[in-house]
């Protein structure tokens, strides 16, 4: 069976199914409309740690932890674990995978790492190369400022396009369709295909601007999703992207727009969901945590429960690093999107 189809998408024959899932997030987060569905809601930014980035690891880890023993297993069970972050050399990941002492894929698409990682870990046991494996990201509000733009203690005042970087870490367990995983924590959610992304540039070089950066990345993945499996938009429940905030998620509809597709009936930004208006978070959330945490404490358990039947999760990503700022480069982006179904019975 042939599974790619068209340029830049696949279909998954064996449909692996997601089997569970785990959300650890801040305080900020924990205050927004979503804070009642995390896992864990931590009230100390460096969880007793003598760093951010510390404690940003280790939440990856709890998280990775944590999803599997929802399912009866522990790191020694998983074939896999594929992870990342927006630090330099993704320290988080690497250090979680330390401590976990499994197999480990680093995986890099800065906020769209969540689909990344989802379509790489489905892709490897459609194939037969693995039979579980979690997927995982994470990011932190004060290590990510610290190392992208200015540390905390100038007070430096955001810009109305600006978002802010979550707090928080998600894990994702996905098994093969035929696994025997007797205390599946979700029982009806598989990962039915995806489409690989293509890196844009629209010449962005405002690192405070996120959501523009990212936005031509969506709408080239959601179209060439369209187009290659002959779809429209209303064959989602839901489109949700990762973190474009309210500024990217009217670009976003604009650029669809002119390509022929309205995807503002069905759409959603986990940006906007995480944070509420009141927060002051100028356009809404970001980082790799936004779309990992929001995908594991909402929209796998709607899934489950039958409020969303299919989702086109979009995981949005700004290739940018402090090094390639100060050369002045501009800000090239990168989108993933994974179809995510509920399966019926």
């Amino acid at each position: 069976m042939n599974k790619k189809i068209g340029k830049q998408s696949f279909k998954l024959p064996s449909k692996p199914r997601i089997v569970s899932s785990a959300s650890f997030v801040g305080s900020k987060e924990g205050e927004g409309p979503l804070g009642k569905l995390f896992d864990v809601i931590y009230k100390d930014d460096t969880i007793g740690l003598d760093s951010f980035e510390q404690a940003e690891s280790r939440m990856l880890q709890s998280a990775v932890r944590l999803a599997l023993e929802k399912i009866g297993r522990e790191p020694d069970d998983m074939d896999l674990f594929l992870g990342g972050d927006l630090l330099s050399q993704i320290i988080s990941a690497g250090f979680a995978a330390r401590e976990l002492r499994s197999p480990f894929m680093g995986m890099y698409g800065a906020c769209s790492t969540m689909a990344e990682g989802l379509l790489n870990a489905a892709m490897l046991i459609d194939g037969g190369f693995a039979e579980l494996a979690v997927c995982g990201a994470s990011s932190h509000f004060s290590s990510s400022e610290r190392e992208f733009r200015y540390p905390l203690e100038m007070g430096t005042q955001s810009s109305p396009t600006a978002q802010r970087t979550v707090t928080g870490a998600a894990a994702v367990a996905v098994s093969a369709s035929n696994a025997k995983i007797r205390d599946a924590y979700y029982e009806s959610i598989i990962l039915t295909g995806g489409t690989i992304g293509r890196v844009q540039d629209y010449g962005i070089t405002d690192a405070s601007n996120m959501g523009a950066a990212m936005a031509p990345a969506a709408a080239s993945t959601i179209c060439a999703h369209m187009e290659d499996m002959g779809v429209g938009p209303e064959h989602f429940t839901r489109i949700v992207t990762g973190d474009l905030g309210s500024f990217g998620t009217q670009m976003l509809y604009e650029l669809c727009y002119m390509k022929g597709y309205d995807v503002s009936r069905n759409h959603s930004d986990c940006g906007m969901m995480i944070f509420s208006k009141d927060q002051n978070v100028m356009c809404g959330g970001s980082g790799c945590g936004c779309c990992a945490s929001v995908l594991s404490a909402k929209l796998l358990p709607d899934i489950e429960s039958g409020v969303l039947e299919r989702i086109l999760f979009v995981a949005t990503g700004a290739l940018l690093s402090p090094l390639s700022s100060l050369q002045g480069e501009t800000i090239p982006s990168i989108a993933h999107a994974a179809v995510i179904e509920r399966r019926s019975v």
